[in-house]
């Protein structure tokens, strides 16, 4: 039996919900609550990161360009193997 409440999705005990692969793989069974927006993994709360990514614009306005980031920020979920990937990614770009 599924049953949808303010957009989330329930799953009564013993359905096929998406388990965490993290946990999986070390033989645990736990619940995935996110998906990595990168890589699609399923992930429990334990294994989740989530990071806020900012929203910038760029308007030229044809003598010169402004730069503007918003006050609110967007939330991504992300598993540890693609927040190492993305960190060192931005190490690299600050040399």
């Amino acid at each position: 039996m599924v049953k949808i409440e303010y957009g989330l999705i329930e799953i009564e005990k013993g359905g096929m919900g998406m388990k965490c692969y993290v946990c999986a793989k070390q033989g645990v069974d736990e619940e995935a609550v996110a998906i990595c927006i990168i890589c699609g993994m399923g992930l429990c709360l334990g294994h989740v990161f989530k990071e806020e990514l900012l929203v910038r614009d760029v308007i030229d306005w044809g003598f010169g360009e402004e730069k503007i980031t918003y006050p609110k920020t967007l939330p991504r979920f992300i598993c540890a193997e693609c927040k190492l990937a993305v960190e060192q990614r931005k190490k690299g770009s600050q040399k």
